[in-house]
């Protein structure tokens, strides 16, 4: 049977693998959260995002756990889960398709989060001492400068390189575009760093309700 030069799949695995990662990933865990606990429509408060960082806007620290949760864990799982059938190969597949559909839903007009946090997901699954490594590259950027975009940002630009330093090519390859499109979904945060504009950890939105108490953002979502 043909294989997808490369990656030493079958035509029909890799479709299969990614049509599995791409719905896992597609699941708006922050929108169906809120939704479940009352607060309507996440994407009607705040900067309308799906993910962590807006659903803290709502007042809830644990509504967001729980939507950061969802959103690494369903990364995790589909890379487990299809390496553990199908191989190495097949898991980065999954996971690269998880990430196109937590940033690009189908059920959402393709409008989905920002993918910190399915990011993280994936990367623990494949390769776990990196994720480790990118989680504390954004505590102690988020430390040191108080952004959370910009704590993605740097955490999502050392992972492909280390995984390069490590020697595991193709993983790297597939982060270096993860973290592209990552980037590209920041775009609007970025411009907002560079005028200084940028809203820093523990500023609230006009149109949030009051927290039940401060607490960070845990991922710019």
């Amino acid at each position: 049977m043909p294989e997808v030069a490369g990656w030493g799949l079958s035509i029909p695995l890799t479709l299969a693998v990614a049509l599995f990662g791409y719905l896992m990933g597609s699941v708006p865990y922050g929108l169906i959260i809120t939704r479940f606990a009352g607060h309507g429509d996440i994407r009607e408060i705040g900067s309308g995002n799906i993910g962590t960082t807006n659903v803290l806007r709502t007042g809830s620290k644990k509504l967001a756990a729980l939507t950061l949760l969802g959103d690494a864990l369903k990364g995790t799982a589909a890379v487990l889960l299809v390496g553990v059938l199908f191989g190495r190969n097949a898991a980065l597949l999954a996971g690269f398709a998880a990430f196109l559909g937590h940033l690009y839903p189908v059920w959402l007009k393709f409008k989905g989060g920002k993918g910190v946090a399915t990011y993280l997901g994936i990367l623990l699954g494949l390769a776990w001492p990196i994720g480790l490594t990118f989680a504390v590259i954004w505590i102690a950027t988020a430390a040191l400068f108080r952004f959370s975009s910009l704590s993605a940002l740097a955490a999502s630009l050392s992972a492909p390189l280390l995984l390069l330093a490590l020697g595991d090519t193709l993983t790297g390859s597939v982060f270096a575009v993860l973290s592209a499109l990552l980037w590209a979904k920041h775009h609007e945060n970025i411009g907002r760093l560079l005028s200084g504009q940028e809203s820093k950890i523990g500023q609230r939105s006009s149109t949030a309700p009051p927290p039940e108490d401060p607490a960070p953002p845990v991922g710019q979502d």
